[in-house]
C-alpha cells in the first residue's frame, strides 16, 4: 500500500485540508505529549508538531520513502521536539514489537491521510484499531480525518436516482459511477446500488491534481464496533462542515488567514469551501483509563493552553459534543432537522454523520 504524499501545492483543496488538520491539533494535542502520526507522509505536519509544542514524535509510514522524507523534514528543520521514525504497516504487523524502544506508550495516535485505504478489508481495519489501542495511554486519544463516506454515497444515491427517473432514456441496469463537482471528481470502481462495509473502492481527483488518489469507504459503524471491539470507545465522528461551525469562533480568523474566497464576513464557509470541506469527517476515539470516573470529555481550548477538565462539558459557551450543529438559513433556504452523532449505531445503512443535507437518518 502506498503512503499518503501531500503535494506541495497551493491549491483550495489542501489549504482547507491543512486547516482541518491544524484545528484538530489545537483541541487535542497538549504541550509535551507524544504523538504517534500514523502514515506520516514525508513528514507534511512537522510545522503543526512544532506548533502544539508536542515533546516526542513517532513517525510510522508503509513505505520507506515515507518514512526516511519524514525524518529528514525534522532534521532538517531542527525541530525542538524529539522523533522516531519507523517503515512499517500499521493494518498488517504488530506495531508494539517495532515500537517499543521508541516511546510508547503515546498520548496521541493520529491517522491524518489514510484510514480509507485500511478499509480494504475487515482484517486491515481491526489490525490498525489493535495497534492503536496498544500504542496509547490510558485516557489518550485516536483521532484524524477522513473522507465522509455519508456525503459520498449520498451523491452516489442521487445520481442512482436520477437515472432511474431517467431511465427510458439509458440502457437499463447501468448505475451511473461518477460524481462530479466544481472542486472533485469522484468514480466508483464497481457500478453497484449496495454499499459493502469494505472494500468499495474508489477514485477521487480533485481540481488541478494531475493524478487521482484510489480510497474504500469507511463504513462507520463497523469503525466503531471494531474500535470498540480493540478497546477504544467512541466519542465523535462529525462532519468538518459542522466541525467549523461548532467552532467557528475560534477558526474563522485561521481560515481566512488560509486564504481569500473562503468564508463571507461573517465567518461562514462559502459554497466553494463547504463542499471540499463536507467531503471530510473528523473521528475521535479513546482509550478508557480505569482509574478516571467518569471518563474524560472532549477537551478545552482557553487562552491557548490545551486543558482537560472533567466537571465542565462547556467550551466557549456550547456543548461541543452535545449540542446539535448550526444550521445557516442562508445555507440550506431553511432550517431542519440533524441527526445527532449520538444516533450513529450498528444499525445497517446508517453510514455516519455527512453535511445535514446529506444524511441517512433511516438504514436501506
Amino acid at each position: 500500500m502506498s503512503s499518503f504524499v501531500c503535494p506541495r501545492t497551493e491549491s483550495t483543496h489542501y489549504r482547507l485540508y491543512d486547516f482541518a488538520k491544524t484545528a484538530l491539533i489545537k483541541i487535542f494535542v497538549s504541550p509535551y505529549a507524544t504523538v504517534c502520526d500514523l502514515y506520516c507522509g514525508g513528514g507534511v505536519d512537522t510545522e503543526r508538531w512544532d506548533e502544539a509544542q508536542i515533546g516526542h514524535y513517532i513517525g510510522i509510514d508503509a513505505s520507506l520513502s515515507g518514512s526516511s522524507e519524514a525524518r529528514e523534514m525534522w532534521e532538517s528543520q531542527r525541530k525542538p521536539y524529539t522523533a522516531e521514525f519507523c517503515e512499517v504497516d500499521p493494518c498488517v504487523e504488530n506495531l508494539e514489537s517495532h515500537l517499543q524502544d521508541k516511546g510508547i506508550p503515546a498520548d496521541i495516535v493520529c491517522c491524518m491521510h489514510n484510514l480509507q485505504l485500511c478499509f480494504e478489508t475487515e482484517e486491515r481495519a481491526k489490525s490498525l484499531l489493535h495497534n492503536v489501542s496498544s500504542l496509547l495511554k490510558p485516557g489518550g486519544y485516536f483521532l484524524g480525518i477522513t473522507p465522509d463516506s455519508s456525503t459520498i454515497w449520498a451523491k452516489y444515491q442521487k445520481n442512482v436516482e436520477a437515472s432511474h427517473s431517467k431511465a427510458s432514456s439509458m440502457k437499463p441496469n447501468i448505475v451511473p459511477n461518477c460524481i462530479r463537482t466544481e472542486s472533485y471528481m469522484i468514480t466508483f470502481e464497481v457500478e453497484e446500488e449496495k454499499f459493502p462495509f469494505f472494500g468499495k473502492k474508489y477514485q477521487l481527483k480533485f481540481a488541478n491534481d494531475v493524478s487521482a488518489e484510489t480510497h474504500s469507504l469507511v463504513h462507520f459503524p463497523s469503525l466503531i464496533r471494531l474500535a470498540r471491539e480493540a478497546g477504544l470507545e467512541y466519542v465523535e465522528i462529525q462532519n468538518v462542515t459542522e466541525f467549523y461551525d461548532d467552532n467557528r469562533a475560534q477558526f474563522a480568523g485561521m481560515l481566512l488567514s488560509s486564504g481569500p474566497n473562503f468564508v463571507d464576513p461573517r465567518g461562514r464557509l462559502l459554497p466553494r469551501s463547504f463542499d471540499v470541506l463536507g467531503l471530510y469527517t473528523t473521528f475521535i476515539f479513546q482509550k478508557p483509563d480505569p482509574d478516571v470516573v467518569p471518563p474524560i470529555l472532549t477537551p478545552t481550548l482557553q487562552d491557548g493552553n490545551h486543558i482537560h477538565e472533567e466537571a465542565s462539558r462547556e467550551w466557549q459557551g456550547s456543548s461541543w459534543r452535545h449540542q446539535a450543529p448550526v444550521v445557516d438559513e442562508e445555507k440550506n433556504g431553511h432550517p431542519e432537522p440533524t441527526l445527532g452523532l449520538g444516533m450513529i449505531t450498528e444499525q445497517k445503512g446508517i453510514l455516519g454523520p455527512g453535511p445535514a443535507d446529506l444524511r441517512f437518518s433511516e438504514a436501506f
